[in-house]
């Protein structure tokens, strides 16, 4: 399981460092994606073949469906880490996510987020005061904190 927030910097050549203690979980090799919220999505590889069967099993005919599929496998990519422990993003999701210097690395359960400190900030700070919202939320899903 990943967990925790770290700050990291992103080089002129797109690589940055993940905490040592999720490059262990993630392995030699892991896929890095579009995220949601214009973020990069990190997943071992044995987490991404569950979301890949998952995603799979989504019906073709609708648009949606399609469209969110599209989405994510097209900004996938496998990486390996350098003798550093660093990754280099590819330029397609640094733009995407906006990655240019100061950078947040989350873990949230079965994946690594990667974010620009910016735009990480601003969420957080957005959604601070609906947390309280969204476990109430939860609650009608029999999800009890």
């Amino acid at each position: 399981m990943f967990m925790g927030e770290f700050q990291h910097s992103i080089d002129d050549k797109g690589r940055i460092t993940i905490p040592a203690k999720f490059r262990d979980s993630l392995g030699t090799t892991f896929v890095v994606t579009r995220g949601l919220d214009h973020c990069l999505f990190v997943y071992p590889l044995s987490e991404w073949e569950v979301l890949e069967t998952k995603l799979k099993a989504l019906p073709l005919m609708k648009s949606d469906a399609r469209a969110f599929t599209r989405f994510f496998f097209s900004g996938a990519t496998e990486c390996e880490w350098d003798k550093q422990g660093r990754v280099n993003l590819p330029a397609n999701l640094r733009d995407y996510a906006k990655l240019e210097k100061e950078c947040v690395v989350l873990g949230v359960s079965n994946r690594v987020e990667i974010w620009n400190r910016e735009t990480w900030n601003q969420y957080f700070d957005q959604s601070e005061d609906t947390f309280n919202e969204i476990a109430e939320k939860l609650v009608d899903f029999n999800f009890d904190l």
